[in-house]
């Protein structure tokens, strides 16, 4: 698990500061589920260009949630990978199309690759929020 994200245990609320990203449609329990979120656009959506960036990785389930904790006032994305295989990264078929499941913030709309940063970005003002993300898998 990265800094400043924390797993919830519970459906408990967010309080100020914090960002609660509930992850729904998944299609096993195996593997892990991997966060970033990020307010640089260059670093969207695998944050490694980001060294500010906060990430997270959970055990995988249907469902899954966790928090990030002291977020400041920004505007953000926020990426998921459903990482079944638990190898950390994201594997392809081809080179090019994901094996593995993945989602955004916004449920942005996935079309010949990823969502640009400003199709996945939201402000936050700094109290806070929850959000919904539904995962998506293309095989």
């Amino acid at each position: 698990m990265g800094t400043g994200a924390i797993l919830l245990m519970g459906a408990t609320p967010p309080q100020h500061g914090q960002l609660a990203v509930t992850v729904t449609d998944l299609r096993s329990g195996k593997g892990q589920v991997l966060a970033c979120l990020t307010a640089k656009p260059r670093a969207f959506p695998d944050c490694s260009k980001d060294p500010a960036a906060r990430t997270a990785r959970v055990d995988a389930d249907s469902r899954v949630e966790l928090m990030f904790d002291d977020v400041r006032p920004g505007r953000y994305a926020v990426s998921l990978l459903h990482d079944e295989n638990a190898n950390g990264k994201a594997d392809r078929v081809l080179g090019m199309m994901p094996k593995e499941g993945f989602g955004f913030s916004r449920d942005a709309p996935v079309r010949m690759g990823p969502p640009t940063f400003d199709q996945a970005a939201f402000e936050y003002a700094g109290e806070a929020k929850a959000m919904t993300i539904r995962m998506r898998y293309l095989l």
